[in-house]
């Protein structure tokens, strides 16, 4: 679907990566991104557009330095938190990295994070009728079972951001039977939707999604309204979790994520916040 529109977007089925770039341009031409591209394969599309934003930062044109969308059929590099490796059937993921340039202090960062995973959890509701929720910090689960994950990488200079990328790989469109070791922890779109989701639809209803979340940011006030949408898609809110920490694990429930994105748990009767950290829900009963 055209995220603007509603109206299905017309591409032959077997069309490659360049039309598939050409589709989601169009439809993604009304928002702040200039720089839109779908390739075949690449290591990492986060690795690409940081290296991009880093050759060009003196470039006077400016190319480099402009906000992007960069979605591939597969990669052979890709990585998830802590340098865990992503499993990748090709063409059956939509991996998508965004670059920004938010002119903001390292520590707000965790907004344009929270926005990306919310405009995701958007995108599937709108392109395939299926709501998920978010695991904290910025994961989207169906249930227990990991449907998505969120990466970004910063660039700072003198005290403050001087790029931004945020990557997103989600499982769309897998095969139905999964090795059991996977399926008990791993989740595709097609599964919950009940039938194969068009990835370019799927990828430009984020990208507006992702848009809009960023205009109401920098209008001012904004702040408070995406914690709100972020908070009421929390699957972690109100769940008994596992904190991993260096010195053993810790066991409470989860009760709110702050303003500054800090998760709070409650620990036998005393509230923790926590900035970073592994925390795995634990199963009812």
């Amino acid at each position: 679907m055209d995220s603007r529109s509603g109206t299905p977007l017309a591409r032959p089925a077997d069309e490659n990566a360049a039309a598939r770039a050409a589709s989601l341009r169009e439809a993604v031409a009304g928002t702040g991104f200039r720089s839109v591209d779908w390739v075949d394969e690449t290591g990492s599309t986060n690795r690409d557009l940081m290296e991009q934003a880093n050759a060009d930062r003196d470039d006077p044109s400016g190319a480099g330095r402009q906000a992007a969308v960069l979605v591939t059929d597969h990669q052979t590099a890709g990585r998830g938190t802590k340098g865990r490796t992503w499993f990748d059937p090709p063409g059956g993921s939509l991996l998508l990295s965004v670059r920004l340039f938010p002119q903001v202090a390292p520590a707000e960062l965790h907004r344009f994070t929270m926005a990306l995973s919310v405009a995701a959890a958007d995108a599937c509701a709108e392109v395939a009728a299926v709501e998920v929720g978010l695991k904290w910090p910025n994961d989207l689960f169906a249930g227990d079972r990991k449907l998505a994950g969120v990466l970004a990488e910063s660039s700072v200079r003198g005290g403050a951001v001087d790029a931004l990328v945020i990557g997103i790989g989600m499982n769309v469109n897998w095969p139905a039977e999964l090795p059991e070791d996977l399926g008990e922890l791993a989740v595709a779109l097609n599964h919950l939707a009940g039938h194969d989701v068009d990835r370019v639809a799927l990828a430009a209803s984020l990208v507006c999604c992702l848009d809009r979340e960023l205009v109401g940011l920098a209008a001012g006030g904004g702040e408070a309204d995406l914690l709100d949408r972020y908070r009421r898609r929390s699957a972690t809110l109100g769940r008994r979790v596992r904190v991993e920490l260096p010195d053993g694990p810790l066991f409470g429930e989860a009760l709110d994520v702050t303003d500054e994105g800090l998760l709070v748990v409650e620990i036998d009767g005393v509230r923790h916040r926590f900035a970073a950290a592994d925390v795995t829900h634990l199963r009812l009963g």
